[in-house]
């Protein structure tokens, strides 16, 4: 039996995984306090589901790591996590193998081993919600990079921004006003503005697509994130955009696609030792 991880700056996210199965899941809000109290919390539902039959401890958090030593560094909406030597603080309390990496090579790398990736050997996994997190499976293989930054292209430059700023939820507070569940729910009674909303989304998104080939030429893209379940209001928008790559070859070999995968990234950071 394995652990994973998944710790983010709202939730964190514990589950206990037997042969690829998610057999129990415990979770907490993170906390905003000290670096020592988010800790506290992390190895409290660790410690609920330990026990001798664990092999090893899989963690994805918002951020950088130095994956050979084990140190995580400034982690996203955790502030007070600059410099965490996370590995040796688990394995000095728990006296197991830990892995740690970017939890958006988690997800990806879930989704290739159990959801959607599966059968192919060039994906990328995209979060989208707050912000964008991307994870790259190249010629089969979990692509880290040098810090398990690879892959980040959410925060290219883009317009007077970055891609960020318009393929996230940020877009729609900043143009609408609005969330994007709140414009989810006003798209599906038809309400114009919010289609509307959803169409410049979806191009936006294409523009970001069109960077994917250009950098990854993967035959899979798959979404996840609480954004993704607008994906009937923006998906076609995103192949109308797609329409205008000189490469339509690409194109046609492409696939998009919302993940079905649920705790993809808990799966994906249990599976960091394989």
């Amino acid at each position: 039996m394995k652990i994973g991880v998944d710790l983010g700056g709202t939730n964190v996210r514990v589950g206990l995984i037997d042969q690829g199965q998610l057999v129990r899941k415990v979770t907490a809000l993170c906390p905003k306090g000290k670096e020592q109290e988010v800790l506290d919390v992390l190895l409290s539902l660790i410690r609920e589901l330990m026990s001798d039959a664990v092999t090893s401890i899989g963690v994805g958090v918002p951020s950088v790591v130095d994956r050979d030593k084990g140190i995580v560094y400034n982690a996203a909406n955790i502030p007070s996590w600059k410099e965490v030597h996370l590995r040796q603080i688990l394995e000095d309390a728990f006296h197991k193998l830990v892995f740690i990496n970017n939890d958006a090579n988690c997800f990806a790398l879930g989704e290739y081993l159990f959801g959607e990736g599966q059968n192919h050997e060039d994906m990328v996994g995209l979060t989208l919600g707050t912000g964008i997190g991307a994870g790259l499976i190249l010629n089969g293989q979990l692509y880290n990079g040098c810090n398990t930054g690879a892959g980040e292209i959410g925060a290219l430059p883009f317009r007077e921004a970055d891609y960020e700023r318009y393929c996230a939820s940020k877009f729609f507070t900043a143009n609408f006003q609005a969330t994007a569940q709140e414009l989810e729910v006003k798209a599906h009674k038809g309400d114009k503005q919010a289609l509307t909303a959803w169409q410049e989304f979806g191009n936006n998104l294409g523009c970001l697509m069109e960077a994917i080939l250009y950098a990854y030429d993967p035959d899979l893209v798959v979404l996840g994130g609480g954004i993704t379940a607008a994906f009937p209001f923006f998906g076609e928008a995103i192949y109308q955009r797609l329409s205008l790559f000189p490469w339509q070859e690409s194109v046609k070999r492409l696939h998009i696609v919302p993940s079905k995968l649920q705790d993809a990234a808990l799966l994906g950071a249990a599976m960091l030792d394989d």
